[in-house]
């Protein structure tokens, strides 16, 4: 077989199309090809490749140049903190930074130095001893989780050319032509099963700087931005993460609006997603379809599409072999080497954490994540996600933390969405536990303020970081269970009188 390489694909396609789109500014194949050439001999001193950026073109270009080179990359997200930028620079070596913030790396004091500028960004270099990395790391991909130091999961350029492939062909009959980068590159899904998937095919890559679409930091997300970036640039395909969806559905449907008429597949990943709301955003004229992934497996693992979709993740796409041992999704693929610092991966399949099963179509359905899963007091296994699933199809929910373990009832904390009142929420919660098996019934719920990554409880793309948050209101919920417990003393002294 033929050595892969991205100048291979981009000779393979139409001079003429653009390719990578940026404001007024298109990119052409051919030009795309020269910047990667002319890459080549900067990053030959290189090992470890740094990029800490917005999105745009020279993120890809960077991205594609890297490999070509024979280089490792490591995307940094803009959302880490200086601590966790740290740790990925210091434990995977980097030597080179390619940044538009170069006065993050400077405020590191790890001694990058400045080199010069291309397309616009800064190109800063260190002297460095390589650390050891497994055979064929083409790629380091840092997970936030749940942890504030994040985990270097090293991935291989066969692994994720894979995952691009599959997620194209498995879109092949749905005549995309436009793609809309929403999510930050420096994410696998979004870079992957984004942007590699549409440059296989030869598909636009409409590139706007985050903020133009929506993204606001600390302060949340604008969906009116977004809504206005989908229409101007009238694209056909676009991946969210669940809470992204959420809120741009509810603004449509707020302004009695349907979306773009142009989109033809908007993913949604992440986490588990309620079917309520991908009846919502279709109700609202947004092509949602829930898969499912992680970065081990390199991003995508099932999808669902027109034709062969429903209330899942989705069937398990072909360069995949998935199954369920035990109540647990295992996926063998070829993307996962190991980790930074840590053991090489052994050759076989990867225990995902996930719960789930299989239907009788082959499709994976997600029952919440084992380490997650509460036992309460009578004994009784109870997933979060499935009462969080719920919970969070209601639009008067925002996010949703379900605890319980080792308690005689589930208690929710619940950030409401704005304008849902206590009244609201408390018919929501009775609507909840009537679909829900006694054990697994909300007994007391909390409103509190927003899980955020700028509190620390929540990571990058919105998903709360369960263990900060049940440590974070560990007050107010032991409050919760007291009142549960006064509560209930009462009533059996209530009863008791009565027998008497």
């Amino acid at each position: 077989m033929a050595e892969f390489s991205w100048l291979d694909v981009l000779a393979s396609h139409d001079k003429g199309a653009p390719l990578l789109v940026a404001g007024l500014r298109c990119w052409h194949s051919a030009e795309i090809a020269d910047e990667l050439r002319a890459l080549q001999p900067r990053l030959a001193d290189s090992k470890v490749v740094a990029v800490l950026a917005d999105n745009g073109p020279a993120w890809v270009m960077a991205d594609l140049g890297i490999q070509l080179a024979g280089k490792v990359h490591l995307p940094l997200p803009a959302f880490f903190t200086q601590a966790q930028l740290r740790h990925a620079l210091e434990h995977s070596a980097a030597d080179t930074v390619i940044t538009d913030t170069p006065e993050r790396i400077g405020a590191l004091d790890l001694g990058f130095c400045h080199t010069g500028r291309w397309q616009g960004l800064h190109w800063m270099r260190r002297v460095v001893p390589a650390v050891a990395l497994p055979e064929g790391t083409a790629k380091i991909s840092f997970t936030s989780g749940s942890t504030g130091a994040p985990k270097g999961v090293c991935l291989s350029r066969e692994g994720l050319l894979d995952t691009a492939t599959a997620v194209g062909e498995a879109t092949l009959t749905l005549g995309l032509d436009r793609h809309l980068a929403v999510l930050p590159l420096a994410l696998l899904l979004e870079n992957v099963a984004g942007v590699h998937a549409a440059l296989l095919r030869g598909i636009t890559v409409h590139l706007p700087p985050l903020g133009e679409m929506g993204w606001q930091g600390g302060a949340g997300f604008d969906p009116a931005r977004l809504d206005a970036v989908v229409r101007e640039s009238d694209v056909s395909s676009l991946i969210l993460v669940p809470e992204l969806l959420k809120v741009w559905s509810l603004w449509l449907s707020a302004h009695a609006r349907s979306a773009s008429a142009g989109l033809r597949f908007v993913a949604v990943g992440g986490v588990r997603v309620a079917a309520g709301l991908l009846e919502l955003a279709r109700s609202r004229g947004i092509p949602a379809y829930q898969g499912y992934g992680f970065t081990e497996a390199g991003s995508v693992v099932s999808l669902n599409v027109p034709g062969d979709d429903g209330e899942d993740a989705g069937s398990p796409l072909p360069h995949v072999q998935l199954s369920v041992r035990e109540g647990e999704v295992v996926v063998q693929a070829r993307a996962f080497l190991g980790y930074v610092g840590g053991e090489r991966a052994a050759c076989g399949a990867f225990a995902s954490g996930d719960l789930g099963h299989l239907d009788d179509r082959g499709h994976l359905h997600l029952d919440g994540r084992r380490g997650n899963l509460l036992i309460t007091a009578y004994g009784r296994n109870v997933s979060p996600e499935w009462v969080e699933s719920l919970l969070l199809a209601d639009a008067g929910v925002a996010q949703a933390v379900v605890v319980g373990d080792g308690r005689p009832q589930l208690a929710a904390l619940i950030v409401p969405s704005p304008g849902a009142d206590s009244a609201a929420l408390a018919a929501l919660i009775d609507r909840v536990n009537a679909a829900l098996p006694d054990y697994a019934r909300v007994g007391r719920w909390l409103r509190v303020p927003s899980f955020t990554l700028e509190n620390g409880l929540a990571t990058g793309n919105g998903r709360p970081v369960r263990a900060r948050v049940i440590e974070h209101h560990s007050t107010q919920i032991d409050a919760l269970y007291a009142a549960s417990s006064d509560e209930t003393q009462t009533n059996d002294k209530e009863a008791n009188d009565v027998l008497l």
